[in-house]
């Protein structure tokens, strides 16, 4: 069943692919941009022009849409970062929750990160306030919980792969070595439009293992 898609971030990393499959999958697709951004969009998406972190410059443009897929988030994540998680990534999920409930989106996509960890603190912060501004809004959502994303221009973490394997042998390792585990691209992808597609359930978690397997909970 074609979906009524609003994107936030649809120029980004995994925007632009997203939007991209999301089209070619028969869905309807509008994606919020910067102006002077909209070049950027795959060829079939409805550029809707605004700020991310101003809920009232596109709050009016999200209708008809019936899922919004929330993807704005400061580029390549560090420590040295943190005031930039606060004034970008929580804001700008702060007015996405504001748009969906004031145009009564039925289904909110939230990229989160995996959680608890035992370091980027003040980014999961963040993204677990985020999670918690979505709740408390009383709107369905599917949270996706990767770590870190492998793909063009993120790939030195390939290096760990091996040292994954290990821990996720180790019994006291185990768990945490699945919820902190790697993810490609193409699986983020996955995930994002099967969540699309599975659409509203309450509040659905999808974690790291799940993002690799494809196998999102009902």
């Amino acid at each position: 069943m074609p979906r009524q898609v609003f994107v936030t971030g649809a120029t980004g990393y995994l925007g632009r692919p997203l939007v991209a499959e999301l089209l070619a999958r028969g869905h309807e697709v509008r994606a919020l941009v910067r102006p002077g951004s909209e070049a950027r969009l795959p060829a079939g998406a409805m550029p809707v022009l605004g700020s991310a972190l101003e809920a009232s410059s596109f709050a009016h443009q999200v209708p008809p849409s019936d899922t919004l897929v929330h993807l704005v988030g400061t580029p390549r994540p560090s420590p040295a970062k943190a005031a930039a998680f606060r004034a970008i990534d929580l804001v700008s999920i702060g007015a996405a929750v504001t748009a969906a409930t004031q145009a009564r989106v039925a289904h909110l996509v939230y990229v989160s990160v995996a959680q608890p960890a035992p370091v980027m603190r003040a980014y999961v912060a963040v993204r677990q306030e985020g999670e918690a501004m979505i709740r408390a809004s009383g709107l369905a959502a599917t949270f996706i919980r990767p770590w870190y994303v492998l793909g063009p221009g993120h790939r030195w973490p390939y290096l760990l792969i091996p040292l994954y394997a290990v821990l996720r042998r180790l019994p006291a390792t185990r768990d945490g070595a699945r919820r902190l585990g790697l993810v490609t691209r193409p699986q983020m992808l996955r995930a994002l439009v099967g969540a699309v597609e599975l659409g509203p359930s309450g509040i659905r978690v999808v974690d790291a293992e799940q993002i690799r397997t494809a196998k999102l909970p009902a």
